[in-house]
């Protein structure tokens, strides 16, 4: 993608880890479970499941935590889209991580040694294709840093919350394509919201992995385990926003939506000629004179097409970026996103999902949306502009 911007200054990305340090007390049963994983000389590959809101990421950091001092570094499967610890909503990722995690209840936004964009928040619509996203990252991770007996680094794969009907099938399969060599799943007394016990994805008679039951970290007064309820879709817009503030430097003040509103529309956008990029719609069919006009002011993944790999490889997702404009006439988009030129340079593929701009930054008052065609902007009252 070898787009412009209109003025050529690009500036580096700002640090979008948490400011506060939160503190979280581990229970004495998790402490357990994470000293006995830990002390293992062997690299493990752990699988951490179990109902949403359970636990499963706080108890996967504070796992993290425990393995780097042994390893150095540890590999993270990121599986869980619409709640994912390091990467942007709508991706799976892997990452290897060489620092501890300060913050234990909160994800921290990182870049990715690989990404794949698919464009949801949720498998449902394809699980067949999410599989392959999850499978093609495990062999990543396998070819990479479980070859050499020398240099093998342990993995943690925390799994979705989604543990019945499709959600339990597919993580059936998660497991019997990884074989982890630990399993810990999380349980809450409300028994109707748990996995089976046992291996429950092998067949009868088959050897399976160290199996660990372990309870959800809070409880209310008669000590029975919960479920925490999250604002799911607050923090994937959070995530979102801190992503887009790394357009910018570190030291311009983006303290409120209105000031990243007001910067984002002001930022010069790259320009990328529709001769320079394919364009993929995941999860919907568009007709093939609308393909560019789709992608108005919508969040596309940036990719690279990986054509040397074969047929069968899935584009690398380098970033997000918002289509500010289209051009027909002129044949260019316009993109905005914090991904260094040096990167797009490669970017080949834009991937169209469903994953939407948040409405943070769409409805601040005083502030006319750029991403909002001006021909239906008259039609919309100010009280529905501004909701919200």
């Amino acid at each position: 993608m070898a787009g412009t911007r209109a003025t050529p200054t690009r500036t580096p990305p700002r640090s979008s880890s948490p400011a506060a340090r939160s503190e979280v007390v581990v229970p004495s049963d998790w402490a357990c479970v994470v000293t006995t994983v830990s002390s293992d000389p062997t690299p493990p590959v752990v699988v951490v499941c179990g109902p949403k809101n359970s636990g499963k990421s706080t108890f996967s950091r504070v796992l993290l935590n425990a393995l780097l001092p042994r390893h150095g570094k540890v590999g993270y499967l990121d599986t869980d889209m619409g709640q994912p610890e390091f990467g942007l909503p709508g991706c799976l990722s892997f990452n290897v991580v060489d620092e501890p995690i300060t913050d234990l209840l909160n994800p921290t936004l990182r870049e990715a040694e690989r990404c794949y964009f698919f464009g949801d928040t949720s498998s449902k619509r394809d699980p067949e294709a999410y599989l392959n996203c999850l499978f093609h990252l495990y062999d990543y991770f396998v070819g990479k840093y479980r070859c050499d007996k020398n240099e093998m680094l342990p993995l943690i794969v925390n799994t979705p919350g989604w543990v019945k009907g499709a959600g339990f099938d597919m993580l059936v399969e998660l497991l019997r394509y990884i074989c982890p060599t630990i399993v810990v799943q999380i349980r809450i007394t409300m028994q109707s919201k748990n996995l089976p016990d046992g291996v429950f994805w092998l067949d009868g008679g088959q050897t399976g992995p160290k199996m660990i039951n372990i309870g959800a970290a809070f409880h209310d007064a008669s000590n029975r385990s919960l479920l925490i309820q999250k604002d799911s879709c607050g923090m994937r817009e959070r995530r979102l926003v801190e992503y887009l503030k790394q357009c910018f430097l570190s030291n311009i003040s983006l303290s409120t939506n209105k000031e990243l509103a007001y910067a984002l529309a002001s930022l010069p956008p790259y320009q990328v000629p529709f001769s320079d990029v394919a364009v993929v719609h995941l999860h919907c069919k568009v007709p093939a004179g609308e393909v560019w006009r789709s992608l108005n002011a919508t969040i596309v993944g940036l990719a690279v097409s990986n054509a040397s790999e074969g047929t069968r490889s899935i584009p690398c997702c380098v970033g997000l970026g918002i289509v500010r404009g289209v051009d027909i006439q002129k044949g260019l988009l316009y993109v905005i996103t914090p991904v260094p030129l040096q990167r797009l340079q490669s970017v080949d593929l834009l991937q169209q999902g469903l994953i939407e701009i948040p409405t943070t930054i769409l409805q601040v008052r005083g502030c006319v949306s750029p991403y909002m065609s001006t021909n239906v902007l008259h039609k919309i009252s100010e009280r529905d502009l501004y909701a919200g």
